[in-house]
């Protein structure tokens, strides 16, 4: 069996083995990491030669800790990192390469219709009649989107939101409210098969599959880094938001969305938004005043400029293939738009 994991902000970590009358056998674990001392690593399977094949990855790190020599030094490599590559040999998990990827970039859509498009491309890829896709949002109306589990009137100001032009659409995954102005955010869905995340847990699949854009983050000089549990980072505050969805079907897929802050009107958003001084220095403001624009103002970059280098980071890393929505894919999405996710029984499920 084989795993790989990149530690989020590390290396990679490989790890072979074979699972025998329920222990770990012939264990080898490698990568591009750095380690001190050398015997280190045969210290590292010599802990996990025998190991019952059900142990955890923190039971795995555990049992990596107790065996390493005094003094290891460990640079891109975490012993939490090894046992997810072992879960995820066991798991059969894929790897982002195993696939051929899709882009969708079209032009802007209803904030109803994002839901939807959502919802019907991460179950295609449930089924196996589409690829795993990257789907970058272009807006076409100001928008409050709501998590799945929260309530409508708790978090939005509905004679504010009115008053404004805004509306509100309440999304199948949890987490927070989004603020939406048209050329003010960049958002972009991954729709990825569930073997992707096979052997890592919830918490670690938001990392794993986060640690793309940070790397293309990086290319453009901006220092960001994962944030338990949904968020990515700078020095200047919070950036960006993710979100996921699990769906069933075929053999599952999971939806990882995530909306990034290029450009905030942080007065109006703290009117349409029932947001304290705490949330609201959450996301990067220290005033209902001030105007917040993390990613212009950090990159100097048009926004289009900043979605083509993400876009062509991803293309660089994995491979992707321009793609669209196809016709029946559409016409699903505009039937599920107008039947739930513009419906003001989807919206208010939580009033």
């Amino acid at each position: 069996m084989h795993g790989e994991y990149k530690v989020p902000g590390g290396k990679l970590v490989v790890v072979d083995l074979d699972a025998e009358d329920g222990v770990l056998r012939r264990v080898r674990v490698g990568g591009d990491f750095f380690l001190e001392p050398d015997e280190a690593l045969q210290a590292i399977d010599g802990a996990l030669e025998g190991a019952p094949a059900d142990t955890d990855a923190s039971g795995l790190a555990a049992r990596i800790d107790a065996a390493l020599p005094p003094g290891t030094q460990m640079f891109g490599l975490t012993t939490e990192g090894i046992g997810v590559a072992v879960r995820r040999a066991l798991a059969h998990a894929t790897d982002w390469t195993d696939y051929d990827w899709r882009l969708v970039h079209d032009g802007p859509q209803e904030p109803a219709l994002h839901m939807a498009l959502d919802e019907v491309l991460t179950g295609e890829v449930a089924t196996g009649r589409r690829p795993p896709t990257l789907r970058v949002w272009e807006w076409g109306a100001p928008a409050v989107v709501i998590g799945s589990f929260q309530s409508l009137r708790n978090e939005v100001d509905a004679e504010a939101a009115a008053r404004h032009g805004i509306g509100v659409v309440r999304r199948i995954s949890g987490g927070g409210a989004m603020f939406i102005e048209p050329g003010n955010t960049i958002t972009y869905s991954l729709s990825v098969p569930d073997a992707l995340v096979q052997g890592l847990s919830f918490t670690d699949s938001y990392a794993y599959l986060d640690d793309w854009v940070l790397g293309a983050l990086g290319d453009m000089g901006i220092k960001a880094w994962y944030q338990p549990l949904n968020d990515i980072a700078t020095e200047a505050g919070k950036i960006a938001g993710a979100a996921q969805k699990r769906l069933a079907g075929g053999d599952g897929a999971v939806l990882h969305h995530v909306t990034m802050a290029y450009d905030i009107d942080a007065d109006k958003m703290t009117e349409v938004l029932r947001i304290g001084r705490e949330k609201l220095s959450d996301k990067g403001t220290r005033s209902a005043k001030k105007r917040v624009d993390p990613l212009r103002r950090q990159t100097g970059l048009p926004r289009e400029t900043v979605i083509e280098r993400m876009i062509g980071s991803f293309r660089e890393r994995y491979g992707l293939s321009e793609g669209g929505v196809t016709d029946d894919e559409m016409a699903r999405a505009r039937e599920l738009a107008r039947t739930k996710f513009a419906s003001p029984e989807w919206t208010a499920r939580v009033p």
